[in-house]
């Protein structure tokens, strides 16, 4: 069975995606966005005190995890 994806607020999520790698390109208004070189997309991640699960399954998609690694950063 698959791993629950835990809630996590916007800075957490930037914090974990540092730790994969991930560096901020800027922050601008409630939104901050990551790059990583070889990968085509930035990461947009809003600051809310809860990211919403669906949103939060996109971004670690697009970061080419898993939840299970998600989970343990």
């Amino acid at each position: 069975m698959a791993e629950r994806l835990r809630v996590c607020s916007g800075s957490d999520a930037v914090r974990k995606f540092e730790r994969a790698g991930w560096t901020v390109a800027r922050h601008r208004g409630s939104h901050v966005m990551l790059v990583k070189s070889g990968y085509e997309y930035t990461l947009s991640i809003p600051q809310h005190d809860e990211l919403g699960p669906g949103l939060l399954r996109k971004l670690i998609r697009q970061a080419a995890l898993t939840v299970e690694e998600f989970n343990l950063l």
